[in-house]
């Protein structure tokens, strides 16, 4: 850069991304509950101690039943079986089914010895003391056996998974109450400028509101990290110099305005001063006067002081750079629409929306679960889902099909 002059190069944005991924590292890792765990980046593998579930339940509100008892059941042929008690959720049976007999059971109910299969509800008629069953039912139809959910010593959890809500839930279905995950850079804003004023005050001359800080603060917070505003530094590089020792209690700085080729342009200068500048000017359009710097370890941004530039510079470099400092790249954002072809069939009943949990993989969709709501894990293993239209039988295999994203797509950097 050469003052008054211009860029004398522009860094291609790809090499510049690659420089700053270069110079930073993570900040350390540290437990959280896992209250507030969705957005953290987990530091460790987490495996399961036990199975999930860990005794056979129902998946459904009906009668636990010897599977063999109900063939041939009809509404134009019930079967009768006698009710001899119930086993509500959360408590361990003691009744024991035999041919001939029925429990009543609730979804999440275990299952009573000797059962080996639940009729829905819907498919029954109580009698008295007995229960009519209007619909056969096949072995283990409508049960949830141990470990189907997840099995003991299975790799639940990835290091380097951006945790979502889901995650929190498999993880306290396990036991799980605190968990191991990177720490949050905490960024420090500055703006600069002359003309600038703070909100509140009286616009007078040629003076303008501060908006770019409120901007970027509410960007980094909607990511979920911590901004802080250290509110306006003027053209002149002694004020510029004491907010930058400001901003290097936090792990980040990120200064807007000041940062292109004028004779009031001082950013990049103070930082150099106390640091490096790893590059300044980039080929892109608006937020070619993006900067770069390292002072003291602290990673510093320079970003163009025109809001749009700035806030695309900060889209482009800012954020990858924080998740960077926990130990990821975001490859895709959750919410994302992919399109892929499907891997195998998947049916779907007619008048019924239904929503497949799948993986999209580089363009190829794997079906996880297409049914199960009790199954926490579908949820997690998936990365995607496939909704089913109401006027559709579902899709079969080979076909192109279009996805939304539930969960981040990233890679660990280490």
């Amino acid at each position: 850069m050469v003052r008054n002059v211009g860029f004398k190069s522009q860094q291609r944005v790809e090499l510049a991304l690659e420089k700053i991924f270069k110079n930073l590292r993570v900040i350390g890792i540290e437990e959280v509950d896992i209250y507030n765990c969705a957005g953290r980046v987990l530091a460790e593998d987490v495996f399961a101690s036990f199975d999930l579930p860990q005794f056979v339940r129902s998946a459904m509100d009906g009668y636990a039943v010897l599977a063999e008892d109900t063939f041939g059941a009809s509404e134009a042929n019930p079967i009768l079986l006698k009710l001899i008690g119930e086993v509500r959720v959360g408590e361990a049976p003691i009744l024991e089914v035999k041919s001939g007999s029925a429990v009543r059971v609730f979804t999440g109910s275990a299952i009573p010895k000797g059962a080996n299969a639940v009729v829905m509800l819907e498919f029954t008629k109580l009698s008295g003391e007995y229960v009519e069953v209007l619909r056969s039912v096949p072995p283990f139809k409508n049960v949830s056996r141990a470990g189907e959910d997840v099995k003991k010593g299975e790799l639940v959890l990835k290091k380097g998974e951006l945790l979502q809500p889901q995650d929190a839930g498999i993880l306290a279905s396990l036991g799980f109450k605190r968990v191991k995950v990177y720490k949050k850079p905490r960024v420090a804003v500055i703006s600069t400028g002359n003309e600038l004023v703070e909100l509140g005050e009286k616009l007078e001359g040629a003076k303008i509101y501060n908006s770019n800080d409120p901007m970027i603060c509410n960007a980094i917070k909607e990511l979920g990290f911590e901004a802080v505003s250290l509110g306006i530094a003027r053209d002149e590089a002694k004020q510029i110099e004491n907010k930058l020792f400001e901003a290097l209690k936090f792990d980040m700085a990120i200064f807007t305005g000041g940062t292109s080729v004028g004779a009031h342009d001082l950013v990049p200068e103070v930082v150099a001063k106390h640091g490096e500048i790893l590059f300044h000017g980039v080929a892109m359009k608006p937020g070619m006067p993006t900067a770069f710097g390292i002072v003291s370890g602290k990673p510093i941004f320079m970003l163009p002081g025109s809001p749009s530039a700035c806030l695309l510079a900060f889209e482009t470099f800012v954020v990858p750079a924080l998740y960077r400092m926990m130990n990821v790249r975001v490859l895709e954002r959750k919410g994302a629409i992919k399109k892929g072809i499907l891997q195998s069939r998947v049916p779907s009943e007619i008048g019924v929306r239904s929503y497949v949990r799948v993986r999209w993989d580089n363009g190829k969709v794997y079906p996880v679960r297409i049914s199960g709501s009790g199954i926490l894990s579908s949820l997690v293993k998936a990365n995607a889902l496939l909704l089913v239209p109401e006027n559709l039988e579902g899709y079969e295999a080979g076909e192109e099909v279009e996805v939304r994203l539930i969960r981040d797509l990233t890679e660990v950097f280490e």
